[in-house]
């Protein structure tokens, strides 16, 4: 059996995120469209002639987009890659694309395999926001200290548990996570803040970026995140920020 790899780019404005959801009967079918994983499925599983198994790297939520998201899926199909890949641009929507596919070693995991994790996120800060950029960057109506939110990342990184940056208060797992850098750079229009490290749970990234984002407005004092990050307490951390500005951009193996 063969292992093909895929490199996936998606805008998930209208998705549910990258997994699919168990759905009941009762509760419905989803009310955006789906999940990114369960379209790709679809159209593997129209290829093969059989089910197929999509692995991700990581979950995306809903609104969350893509650069290159990592996927893997076993088959004993003879189509060459090139073939494969040519089939899923033919018929996935369009706001999916398959950029590479690509035969691996039959250990290769996606998620399992993956070492670290580098997200982006995007936002305006012009005077009057372009209408062009509205639906992938989230538009901050005062200028933030730029200083300041690169301060706050400085203490951000490295080995910590960000417990204070979790909305889910049943989280069973650890939430000890290392930060491998944060870099944020802006202009007169845009700032990015580019995130790696080696996990993230749902929303972790935007509820970080809000922390920062909340520095570089004189909401939360710099010297509060190593407070924050002691308390544990999601109460003292910034808001989460909205999904649309947030790209996941690579995924990194070694």
């Amino acid at each position: 059996m063969r292992n093909i790899q895929l490199i996936i780019e998606y805008d998930g404005s209208r998705y549910d995120g990258w997994q699919k959801a168990v759905t009941s009967a009762k509760n419905g079918s989803s009310a955006k469209g789906g999940a990114i994983q369960e379209k790709i499925e679809e159209v593997l599983e129209k290829m093969e002639g059989t089910k197929v198994e999509l692995i991700g790297a990581i979950r995306t939520e809903a609104g969350v987009h893509a650069y290159r998201q990592v996927a893997n899926f076993h088959t004993d199909s003879t189509k060459k890659t090139y073939e494969m890949k040519q089939y899923l641009n033919r018929y996935l929507p369009r706001d999916i694309a398959v950029l590479e596919a690509l035969e691996v070693n039959d250990r290769f995991h996606a998620s399992f395999n993956a070492k670290e994790f580098v997200f982006e996120y995007h936002i305006t800060i012009g005077e009057v926001p372009s209408v062009f950029d509205r639906k992938y960057n989230y538009y901050c109506f005062k200028r933030p200290n730029i200083k300041l939110m690169k301060q706050a990342g400085e203490q951000l990184v490295g080995t910590h548990d960000f417990k204070a940056f979790s909305d889910n208060k049943r989280m069973k797992k650890s939430t000890v996570r290392t930060l491998s850098s944060i870099d944020i750079y802006g202009d007169e229009k845009e700032i990015t803040i580019t995130i790696r490290g080696d996990d993230f749970w749902p929303n972790m990234v935007r509820i970080l970026v809000g922390t920062i984002l909340s520095v570089g407005l004189s909401e939360i004092p710099v010297e509060e995140i190593k407070n924050i990050i002691a308390s544990g307490d999601r109460q003292k951390a910034g808001e989460a920020v909205e999904p649309k500005g947030l790209f996941l951009s690579d995924v990194i193996y070694r």
